[in-house]
């Protein structure tokens, strides 16, 4: 592979508010050179804020690709996350403030979740699940969900949370991997005004699945589901109220050695088997609790909302372990952001004073879709901080983040990570960073990041692939399963260099040393020699007014090898024209270059997504060649691709 073009240019800079930078959990710049000059150092004293039942005395042992860190160290995760907090100061402070769609509220506070975490711990003692018996969680996003999870931590059982938007064949693929022994679920849970089957999905899915002994059902709905009531397997099936009715309330958490298995959560990868990423207990929470900490400038009187679901890495590290190890106040919610109407996420922040506000720039482009007034609506007076996680965020975007719903006073934290590294990688530090929209800066402080070519060369300025050059905390230890998976997935990119880790992400690098993540180097096209980065195009695009969302793919061509292939989302009230498609087009040319320009330009009044968000460019690429369309369950809503190839093939008869 050769470098990647680099031909969007965005110079615009915003320093962090004086006051912020001031009262900022991180202010002192010094904390790079630190990190970089002893990063063994670094990252004990980040454990060391968190309790160990035995401190370690060892901190990394790196024989490349295996990495441990704290080996000798013992602490439990429910520990961190509420037993310190319930026996001190914060034992009244509500750590889980919670909403469900139809408007059901409950608030816990550190003192009542840990009894509920102690009475969970027991249910699953009752269950006979021992320390490394895996728990398949499958549940809306509802306090159970972080109850159960937590519940798991404190006996050393390993969670495997399932997204509850996933098929019962998702399901089962998962729970089968696993070898999970007890299924959590729900009646079901609430979505958009329907209520979502999971019981009865999960009951497709464990009819395949003959690992399952228990399955703890929490009464959600109370409603019937499918014309006749949850089905109850006598032997198998009971309610999670009337287990917890029973249990005790004074479970001791087991201590756990830092390198035994917190979790396994499956990426959601469109083809292929699902990945069981393993992660640990002490580098994984070292990591996720400090990132919190000084990403999120977490304070004692935050009301913290990360909109993201459990089902996601994101719910794992920031909405249950990095802010509860912090003794933070998280707004918990089940429903969507435009139901039951479009200014829902707004109203929730008005009603509880939210003051961190983290989502995905899908969402964000959303709302730039559906239009400014709803925020105006509402005031988001309280809110200091933004951030973003999931995809690329696209300049424009990010600045309508932050003019209206942060008021052009809050600074955006532009996160990048994976499932895979367990927390944030590379992030603005908000009382330090200079922030660019777009991009997603530099390194946290301990983690090295690298633009390497092809032969492992570094680049200083232009477009590569993202490296990552030394082990983190929070790193996958293997693949549920399958060791050799992992070797060859992340650590073989480069031949020789067993010690350089491969996101499979393209980056590139501007003068300031800001990174730039260009998307998945599989997207990355070959346009008549040049290699040009799919998200560059698609910030070309959003940058016009009328445009919301898009998402670029490439196509076989004669001539150029590869001709770009545009499908466009637009802002509400304007129409898709003739004129507005030859005006889209010239727009990009105008902005990074005639090369970049799209052959084909299609509206569309939705893009496939997975329910995590992200767009599925490889279906789009089957639609732009008119190949038959691949696996397409990990989708929110099918019928968007069946749409689309109905209209592209339109276009091209």
């Amino acid at each position: 592979m050769t470098d990647i073009d680099v031909l969007l240019q965005e110079h615009r800079k915003f320093p962090p508010p004086d006051a912020f930078a001031r009262a900022a959990n991180v202010s002192d710049p010094g904390i790079y050179e630190r990190a970089a000059k002893d990063y063994e150092a670094f990252w004990a004293g980040c454990a060391r804020e968190l309790e160990w039942s035995k401190p370690f005395s060892r901190v990394l042992e790196w024989k490349p690709p295996r990495a441990t860190w704290f080996r000798d160290g013992e602490l439990n995760a429910s520990v961190n996350c509420v037993d310190r907090h319930a026996r001190g100061a914060r034992r009244d402070k509500p750590a889980l403030v919670w909403e469900g769609e139809p408007g059901d509220t409950l608030t816990l506070t550190y003192a009542q979740l840990l009894d509920q975490v102690c009475r969970f711990a027991s249910v699953l003692d009752s269950l006979g699940v021992k320390k490394g018996d895996r728990v398949a969680i499958y549940l809306p996003m509802i306090p159970e969900a972080a109850i159960a999870m937590l519940g798991c931590a404190r006996i050393g059982a390993v969670h495997s949370v399932v997204f509850g938007g996933f098929s019962a064949e998702s399901l089962r693929d998962r729970i089968v991997d696993a070898q999970a022994k007890v299924l959590i679920t729900a009646d079901g849970g609430f979505r958009r005004g329907h209520v979502v089957p999971l019981k009865k999905n999960a009951d497709d899915a464990i009819a395949e699945t003959p690992t399952i002994e228990h399955v703890v059902v929490v009464r959600r709905t109370k409603e019937p589901i499918g014309g006749s009531p949850a089905s109850m397997k006598a032997g198998r099936d009971q309610w999670w109220h009337d287990l917890m009715a029973k249990a005790s309330a004074s479970r001791p958490a087991t201590a756990m050695n830092a390198e035994d298995i917190l979790f396994t959560l499956y990426t959601s990868g469109t083809t292929g088997k699902p990945k069981g990423i393993v992660h640990t207990t002490g580098g994984y929470l070292t990591q996720c609790a400090y990132t919190t900490k000084a990403i999120f400038d977490l304070k004692e009187d935050d009301v913290y909302w990360c909109t993201a679901d459990v089902g996601w890495v994101t719910g794992h590290t920031y909405i249950v372990y990095g802010p509860l190890a912090n003794g933070a106040t998280c707004l918990m919610y089940e429903g969507a952001p435009d139901w039951p109407a479009k200014d829902r996420f707004w109203e929730l922040c008005e009603k509880y004073g939210v003051t961190i506000f983290y989502t995905a720039p899908t969402a964000i482009r959303a709302f730039m879709k559906w239009g400014a007034q709803h925020a105006k609506k509402h005031d988001l007076s309280k809110l200091r901080l933004l951030g973003s996680v999931g995809e690329p965020i696209n300049p424009e975007a990010w600045m309508w983040y932050r003019e209206h719903i942060g008021g052009d006073r809050c600074p955006i934290v532009d996160t990048w990570w994976q499932t895979e590294t367990g927390a944030t990688m590379i992030s603005p530090l908000p009382g330090i960073t200079k922030t660019t929209p777009g991009s997603a800066t530099v390194a946290f402080p301990g983690i090295f990041a690298e633009l390497l070519d092809n032969n492992a060369k570094r680049i200083d300025v232009g477009g590569g692939l993202l490296a990552i050059t030394k082990p983190w905390p929070g790193m996958l230890r293997t693949i549920w399963g399958d060791d050799e998976r992992y070797v060859r997935t992340y650590f073989s990119k480069w031949p020789g260099r067993p010690d350089l880790y491969f996101p499979g992400d393209g980056a590139k690098r501007d003068d300031d040393g800001y990174f730039w993540i260009l998307g998945r180097v599989d997207d990355v096209l070959n346009v008549a020699g040049h290699r040009i980065g799919t998200m560059e195009v698609e910030s070309a695009l959003v940058d016009h007014p009328s445009v919301a969302e898009a998402a670029v793919v490439g196509k076989a061509h004669e001539l150029k090898g590869q001709a770009l292939a545009a499908f466009v989302t637009l802002r509400e009230g304007t129409k898709p024209t003739t004129e507005l498609n030859v005006e889209l087009r010239e727009h990009v040319a105008n902005k990074i270059g005639a090369i970049a320009k799209p052959d084909d330009i299609i509206f569309s009044a939705d893009l496939p997504k997975t329910r995590s968000g992200k767009i599925m460019r490889r279906l789009l690429r089957d639609i732009a060649e008119g190949r038959t369309l691949g696996d397409t369950t990990t989708l929110a809503d099918p019928a968007v691709v069946a749409a689309l190839r109905d209209q592209y093939e339109g276009l091209e008869s």
